[in-house]
């Protein structure tokens, strides 16, 4: 499988956001997350770095 989880860092620590991810689709002011199973949600951040091999997406916040 090619999905990975998704985690916002807050105060130096990674927060699952979401497991499984299939797809990433910028939208105003975020993205929106869309999950394996088709689950979505849309967070207001950007992304940090992506991890592939670890299958790992950081994500950091874009709220003030």
């Amino acid at each position: 499988m090619c999905e990975a989880d998704a985690y916002i860092v807050a105060d130096d620590a990674e927060q699952l956001v979401m497991a499984s991810v299939d797809k990433i689709e910028p939208e105003d002011g975020g993205l929106r997350l869309v999950n394996i199973y088709g689950e979505q949600q849309f967070i207001q951040a950007t992304i940090h770095t992506l991890a592939l091999v670890e299958h790992k997406i950081i994500l950091k916040s874009s709220q003030p």
